[in-house]
């Protein structure tokens, strides 16, 4: 009896040693039972994407080997396949395909789970979600539109579509073009939520076609279109490409004479076909010279050089020009224009250039004009900058041929601004610009270093033949980016011989030997030039000076007692005691 109880009592133990586990999420020992503690979706969760992955975490890492297909399932109206991998104390159940829209599953990690001290699950944990209910892909827009009529023979045909595809659902398979029963031969290419179809040769005049995109086509979720979308259209007639615009129009007078010639067509033409042969210009009978070019719809004739003043030019389009499915225009196109009595000025460059980038936020903005205008006429209602639809506060003048605008402050970093000179602006003779001249530039994104000061100024004159040139920075300077290479001074075209050195913001130039007089110098600092940071000076600094004049002293010739530095009859003395005279005589008599 004695012998049974003790064995009664040893199993019993062993039963509660083994049957019950600790709920320890940190300690990891036999006894420690392993839980599910989250999961996603949350259980009762509904309008679940269809694309949803799954997963089951733990409280405690556990035997990856015991976490698979078989102790992780879901379950649909059938059981759903899946892939199933584990990571951390996480384990995920990614679906082989879409799931069903608007349908209930079940997912299950079952009492297989183990962790890696061999203890399993005490129960199956499950639980339970909805899928939401599924939109199918729609095609929203079409090119042509439905019913069409008169689609250009070389027509593109596209469909649009109200979600992302599934490019791979995009084929010559599910997207046709036919001609009643015949398909159209062409390739299909999918690009954001556009299918493109493009005929392999140009399409029939005046005849119907029906594109369609099938059911295959699916989104990237897998769902597919509800039905077939199918649309008609109606290509144009064989009736030839017209010139439609004209720049400048037929009979326009004041025509600049640096004109460049277009003409705008209603189709797409051959390029080919577009050349000085089909595109002439004439002045009378005379030919002007130029080049031809062609771009989208429009042909250009570039003259070679200007149009004379007040003369009437006659530009003709042949009928040699032909669109891409090679009809040509039914009559050749003629207009005349005049140009301008007087030459209008222009601007010829700026400085930034337009487009141009980095541009130093301390820049004076510059316009150079073809001819001397009229200053009066160039301020700052002709001549503005603007940031965006804001002006930028500044003052205007001109000098020479150059108009220059000065920013009231710096410029804003990494930002775009406009300058334009009105046709208000006039030359001279009072004929103002054939009309606004407008450029844009970007400033730079760091700001770059730049020189403030210069000794000597620039364009200073009467500088001493002993001059050390200084250039003083708006920032610290990197001093080893300072140097004979990045600072010199030139007269000319020779460079001048010198130290170059660096303290505080200036670097200083000290010449070798005195300059020369009436001379002009030009000293530069280069972009070479860094600041501590390593930014360089935007663009290279360049000044001028012009040395002092020197007269020079026309001696008399002293002959043989010019090597006497005193010749006296009698002894000579003074005040300030004994005087030393080198290298020369002294003679008394």
């Amino acid at each position: 009896m004695k012998t049974n109880l003790h064995l009664t009592t040893l199993l019993l133990i062993t039963a509660f040693v083994f049957a019950s586990c600790e709920k320890d999420t940190f300690v990891e020992k036999v006894g420690v039972c392993p839980v599910v503690i989250s999961n996603t979706p949350a259980n009762g969760a509904t309008g679940v994407p269809l694309n949803q992955v799954f997963t089951a975490t733990f409280n405690e890492e556990m035997n990856p080997q015991t976490i698979n297909s078989t102790s992780f399932t879901l379950m649909g109206a059938a059981p759903v396949a899946g892939t199933v991998t584990y990571s951390g104390t996480t384990a995920t159940f990614t679906p082989s395909s879409p799931l069903t829209a608007n349908t209930t599953y079940t997912a299950r990690v079952s009492t297989l789970a183990k962790d890696l001290m061999g203890n399993a699950l005490q129960a199956d944990y499950t639980w339970t979600f909805s899928t939401g209910l599924t939109v199918s892909p729609m095609v929203i827009t079409t090119d042509p539109i439905s019913n069409a009529t008169g689609v250009v023979l070389n027509k593109l045909v596209k469909a649009t579509f109200s979600v992302p595809m599934n490019p791979l659902s995009i084929t010559a398979q599910t997207y046709t073009l036919k001609q009643g029963t015949t398909p159209v031969a062409g390739t299909v290419s999918y690009s954001g939520s556009t299918a493109t179809f493009t005929p392999t040769a140009a399409l029939l005049p005046n005849t119907i076609y029906t594109a369609t995109i099938t059911i295959g086509a699916a989104n990237v979720a897998g769902t597919t279109l509800a039905n077939n979308y199918v649309w008609t259209f109606t290509t144009g007639t064989l009736n030839g490409p017209t010139v439609i615009s004209t720049d400048p129009v037929n009979n326009a007078t004041g025509v600049v004479v640096n004109k460049l010639i277009t003409a705008t067509f209603s189709v797409p033409m051959d390029a080919l076909t577009i050349t000085t042969t089909t595109f002439t210009v004439k002045q009378g009978t005379t030919s002007v010279a130029g080049t031809v070019t062609y771009s989208g719809s429009v042909a250009t004739f570039t003259p070679a050089a200007p149009l004379l003043l007040n003369t009437v030019y006659t530009a003709t389009i042949t009928s040699g020009a032909k669109n891409v499915a090679g009809t040509a225009l039914a009559n050749d196109y003629i207009w005349s224009f005049t140009t301008e009595i007087a030459l209008s000025p222009s601007v010829i460059l700026t400085d930034p250039l337009n487009n141009a980038t980095g541009v130093p936020v301390n820049k004076i903005i510059k316009a150079t004009f073809s001819v001397p205008m009229d200053a009066l006429t160039i301020t700052a209602t002709t001549f503005t900058v603007k940031q965006g639809t804001t002006s930028v506060a500044g003052t205007v003048t001109y000098s020479g041929s150059v108009a220059t605008f000065t920013p009231a402050a710096p410029l804003l970093l990494n930002t775009v601004y406009t300058a334009t000179i009105t046709n208000g602006a006039k030359n001279v003779a009072g004929t103002a610009l054939a009309s606004n001249y407008v450029w844009t530039f970007t400033t730079e994104t760091v700001l770059s270093p730049s020189v403030i000061l210069t000794d000597p100024l620039n364009n200073a004159t009467g500088v001493p033949l002993n001059k050390i040139i200084t250039a003083t920075f708006s920032v610290p300077m990197d001093a080893l980016t300072i140097t004979g290479t990045t600072f010199t001074v030139k007269q000319g075209t020779t460079s001048i011989t010198g130290a170059v050195t660096y303290a505080g913001s200036t670097a200083t130039f000290t010449p070798a030997a005195p300059l020369l007089t009436n001379m002009t110098y030009t000293a530069t600092v280069t972009t070479g030039a860094k600041n501590v940071a390593g930014t360089p000076i935007a663009s290279n600094y360049v000044w001028n000076f012009t040395t002092a004049i020197i007269s020079s002293v026309v001696g008399v010739d002293l002959k043989t007692v010019g090597r006497f530095g005193i010749i006296a009859g009698v002894g000579v003395s003074n005040n300030a005691g004994f005087s030393e005279i080198h290298d020369m005589d002294v003679g008394i008599s």
